[in-house]
């Protein structure tokens, strides 16, 4: 295949080929005129699956024929002649010892890291090992370097990575993947140089950035029928440009590495050529030459952008360069996943092959969801974690009830999650019981649920025959699961499969239902099964440790979608980008931190110890994604993409992205009309994706609303507390007495005002029962004691339990001083009495519940009401808030037993230290108070008056529970209401 050659055989395509496809056109023109089983000789390794994905479907469309022998880099471990080496370990169960030796370390160190960052330390320490085992870089290296000028903190991690040595020692019990791939390749090397193969091996679409894969690209090169094919090589540049890189290698601190084609320059060094001697591999010629070139002097290494000012007028055909590219600077990350959406769907009605090449996972997220307008499934090379899959989700749940008490909305969560009750044929029964659970039990009123309170609401289910049954499995499976301390790793994991697996089952169904189906529960389960056989690696860890861990686990595995995806839509990763191709190739994300990435911190190796012991610096992995962009940057069509903000400031374009733009401003007029044209195209396409939401004709604003229903549909009761509503926002009265429309109570207590306020009554009712008769002789102490006894009951939460038991403690000194002045006044009578009467028009009925009625020596009644804030002003109490006064007026009329006359009215304000505002009452302010109820009244029970929405909001930034219904917000508080007519 190959002619003999006295230099190593390296060769490349140009930037803007489609690699894959001039890999198989350069090796069928080399086997021109040999017979066709000669292809079957030829062994092409690669370095990704999709690559060898798509050598596969090219030969396949070719039609019947020998293949030649397509295989991973990644295959060699399995070759027969490696079977001499000890196995690798699983990476999971290297993760397991490595988190058992930070953990030690962090013991004796607590300083170093916080408990929390254990398995991200682990993660890191075995991504470091991973790293010097490729580099042949041993921990004795590292423990050589000088760092007595460096902080403690790197002096501990030198000495830390000395208890890692046994990893590097090759025995059976430490071999790592990446330890075993560097064997590999080790004794290959040695092979082949006793016993060369005669028949052609091609590594093809490396660029040779990991030790052992360079070696064995280095070794097959120098083989008798060995060649390299590398991707996307510039040709373009300069023989002097070339010469500095390679100079660079001698100092990896100089900067050189984060240049797109000094991998190249590298390898060329290592086999002994001059990156100006690598051939042309096939006769495929560049997409846009003109383009090529455009881009070569924009991403020249920085020392020497000075050439631009002599180089860049020079330049030729920069419009043709430019003529299909595309500038989108998007105002957000919205907006750039709708054009890009909007251009991919043009794609094919085009009849063109589309990729969006992005690393920005968040962003591609978007571009497919924007894509389901049109039910467009791209096909995604990455997939989808398996953490955000259906079985993915529900483990990690399950795991979070292990690790902390299971509140109101985490036991919805595992109840309504479409995996939960699959193994039975009644599932639409299990909802039903879900919802009414959630409505009757649950929200607003059990922040933690029990079995105990689970048995209750099945209790009161009479018409409900498997109730119980049904709530017993809900405590079994997700009530029971908390256990915070430290366990075995394998207990935590049979806990967690078991409540997983039972959840999953429903109640007395046997298996898994289909927690374990479909691609995604396939490789949920071999990665639980996978943790089951490595659990005696992971020593004892908390509940909380376990689920940190489960979630790593499961977001390192991807799951594909199983609809089947669109086969001319693609979305890839960078690496695919390489040595793909397509008619229409768009970069997005095109933002420092997003594209290149921000350098992850390295917490056990700085930038220096990096460069001296011989390892990468981060400068490799951003001349690596600047070599994916420049690969394909020059392809047919490109698109730029980026947006200018995101959900928190502006953005700085890519440095790349920002190198062409300042070149072609600068260059020359041509290349300035030309970067004009390029972005006046994206403003176009930005102008139509800004058209997609839009309506076909405008929608006017609602009016604010005064709906006026039927004299018989409007309400014939009021509580005393929705008099205030009523005069301050009628349209609520509406709504909640015409409509029958309900506010749903918050699935998530929180320790709010309202649920403190239910506690102080709660509070002072039990401490006025307790002391009905007479003060003790130390009131404060049990009041206190009563105080703990319900805020223990009551409050859940420790930290507004300890707030609000101090500001009871604070309070209640004053609190006791003024009892003692209401006990001179008159005795307790009733406590949270609830009364009725006909009042302000015939046939209705205002109804309140007193906090607490006294009775004087002469028979009169005192009333009071407990404020856990600030009592009601004089102008509120006369404008708004009439509570006491209605309640004076309906123990008139015997609503609280006999017909009485009150005698005192006070707010018993427990804010800001205590306060008592009482008003003394007479029986003409009782009568004014009651005429002006019926002119209320009056008002509204008249059909022809509507129920104005906000009328006197105390504030205007207060909400309203039904000020969605009202559409507020289309109108304001200074317009007009319309009276509408309904209900007819």
């Amino acid at each position: 295949m190959f002619d003999r050659t006295p230099t190593p055989r390296v060769f490349a395509t140009p930037l803007g080929v489609d690699f894959t496809a001039a890999l198989v056109k350069g090796v069928a023109e080399r086997l021109k005129g040999q017979p066709p089983h000669a292809l079957a000789r030829v062994e092409i390794y690669v370095n990704t699956a999709r690559t060898q994905r798509r050598l596969r479907a090219i030969y396949a469309e070719k039609g019947a024929g020998f293949l030649p022998q397509i295989k991973l880099v990644t295959d060699l471990a399995r070759r027969p002649d490696m079977s001499g080496l000890p196995p690798a370990i699983s990476p999971l169960r290297l993760r397991l010892q490595l988190s058992q030796t930070v953990s030690a370390l962090l013991d004796r160190e607590p300083d170093l890291a916080p408990r929390s960052s254990l398995y991200g330390l682990s993660d890191s320490l075995a991504d470091l090992m991973g790293e010097m085992q490729e580099e042949m870089v041993t921990p004795d290296t590292v423990a050589g370097l000088d760092v007595g000028n460096h902080s403690a903190h790197w002096q501990r991690s030198q000495k830390f990575l000395g208890i890692v040595a046994p990893y590097f020692a090759g025995s059976e019990d430490h071999m790592s993947v990446e330890a075993r791939q560097a064997a590999v390749v080790a004794r290959l090397v040695s092979l082949w140089s006793v016993a060369p193969p005669d028949h052609p091996i091609i590594v093809a679409g490396s660029t040779g950035s990991r030790g052992p894969t360079a070696r064995f690209m280095e070794a097959v090169a120098r083989l008798p029928q060995g060649a390299v094919v590398l991707p996307g090589f510039d040709f373009d540049q300069p023989r002097a440009v070339w010469d500095r890189l390679t100079d660079q290698m001698g100092d990896s601190l100089s900067g050189g590495e984060d240049h797109p084609q000094f991998r190249f320059a590298s390898f060329a060094a290592r086999v002994g050529m001059h990156p100006c001697d690598v051939q042309l591999w096939g006769s495929d010629a560049p997409a846009n030459p003109a383009r090529n070139r455009l881009i070569s002097l924009a991403l020249r290494p920085a020392p020497v952008t000075d050439q631009w000012l002599e180089e860049g007028p020079k330049l030729t055909d920069v419009a043709e360069a430019a003529q299909s590219l595309t500038l989108i600077e998007a105002a957000s990350p919205q907006l750039e996943a709708a054009v890009i959406a909007l251009r991919l769907r043009r794609a094919i009605d085009e009849g063109k092959r589309a990729a969006l090449i992005s690393p920005d996972r968040a962003l591609t997220r978007q571009v497919t969801a924007a894509l389901d307008r049109w039910r467009i499934e791209p096909d995604d090379s990455a997939g989808e974690p398996l953490s955000q899959t259906a079985p993915g989700r529900l483990l990690l749940h399950v795991a979070g009830g292990l690790a902390a008490r299971m509140t109101a909305e985490d036991l919805l969560v595992l109840l309504k999650h479409p995996l939960t009750h699959s193994g039975r044929d009644d599932r639409g029964e299990h909802l039903r019981r879900t919802r009414d659970l959630e409505l009757q039990k649950l929200r607003g009123k059990l922040p933690f649920p029990t079995r105990a309170d689970l048995v209750d609401w099945a209790a009161k289910r009479e018409t409900d025959p498997g109730a119980m049954a049904w709530a017993t499995w809900v405590a079994d499976a997700a009530l029971s699961l908390h256990a915070p301390g430290p366990q075995p790793l394998a207990d935590h994991l049979a806990r967690h499969l078991a409540a997983a697996q039972l959840l999953a089952a429903g109640p007395g169904a046997e298996g898994a239902g289909a927690l374990w189906q479909k691609d995604e529960g396939e490789k949920a389960l071999a990665q639980m099964q996978a943790l089951e056989r490595e659990a005696d690696a992971g020593g004892t860890m908390t509940a909380a440790e376990y689920r940190d861990f489960v979630g790593a686990v499961l977001r390192e595995e991807e799951a594909r979608d199983p609809l089947a995806p669109h086969p001319d839509i693609m979305i890839w990763g960078t690496l695919e980008a390489r040595v793909m191709g397509a008619d229409l190739v768009i970069l997005a994300g095109l933002n420092e931190g997003s594209w290149p990435s921000a350098p992850g911190a390295d917490p056990w190796l700085n930038r220096w110890m990096r460069a001296k012991a011989g390892l990468r610096l981060p400068d490799r992995v951003i001349g690596l994604s600047a070599h994916d962009f420049q690969q394909s940057v020059t392809g047919a069509e490109v698109w730029l993409c980026r947006a200018k903000r995101d959900a928190e400031t502006e953005t700085v374009p890519s440095r790349w992205l920002n190198r062409i733009v300042n070149l072609m401003k600068g260059a020359s007029a041509e290349s300035l009309a030309a970067l004009e044209d390029m972005q006046a195209r994206g403003r176009d396409w930005l102008a139509l994706a800004d058209r997609l939401d839009d309506h076909a004709a405008r929608i006017a604003p609602a009016k604010r609303p005064a709906p006026a229903p039927p004299a018989e549909q409007r309400p014939n009761s009021l509580s005393v507390t929705q008099v205030e509503k009523l005069i301050r926002d009628p349209y609520w009265v509406y709504a909640r007495k015409v409509l029958d429309l309900k506010p749903l109570d918050p699935l998530r207590q929180s320790p709010d005002a309202p649920l403190r306020g239910t506690i102080l009554h709660d509070v002072l009712r039990r401490f006025i029962k307790a002391t009905w008769d007479s003060l003790p002789d130390q009131p404060e102490a049990l009041l206190l004691q009563i105080a703990d006894e319900v805020l223990e009951d009551t409050a859940p939460w420790p930290a507004a339990r300890r707030l609000w038991r101090a500001r009871i403690e604070k309070i209640a000194p004053w609190f006791i001083a003024t009892e003692r002045e209401r006990r001179a006044l008159g005795t307790p009578w009733k406590l949270e009495e609830e009364g009725q009467a006909e009042l302000g028009a015939p046939g209705f009925t205002l109804t309140g519940t007193a906090d607490r009625i006294d009775k004087a020596p002469d028979g009169r009644i005192l009333i009071y009401d407990y404020k856990t804030g600030s009592a009601p002003s004089k102008d509120q109490e006369k404008a708004f808030n009439k509570q006491l006064w209605l309640e004076a007026a309906m123990a008139a009329k015997g609503a609280f037993g006999e017909p009485m006359e009150t005698a005192l009215i006070a707010y018993v304000a427990l804010g800001s230290g205590g306060d008592v505002r009482d008003h003394p009452v007479t029986p003409g302010e009782v009568a004014e108070i009651t005429e002006g109820f019926g002119k209320l009244l009056d008002h509204y029970l008249n059909e022809s008056n509507g129920f104005t929405s906000r009328r006197a909001m105390e504030k205007v930034l207060f909400e309203g529970d039904y000020d969605h219904l009202a559409r507020f917000g289309e109108w304001d508080e200074t317009m007009a209401a319309e009276t509408v007519k309904v209900g007819r």
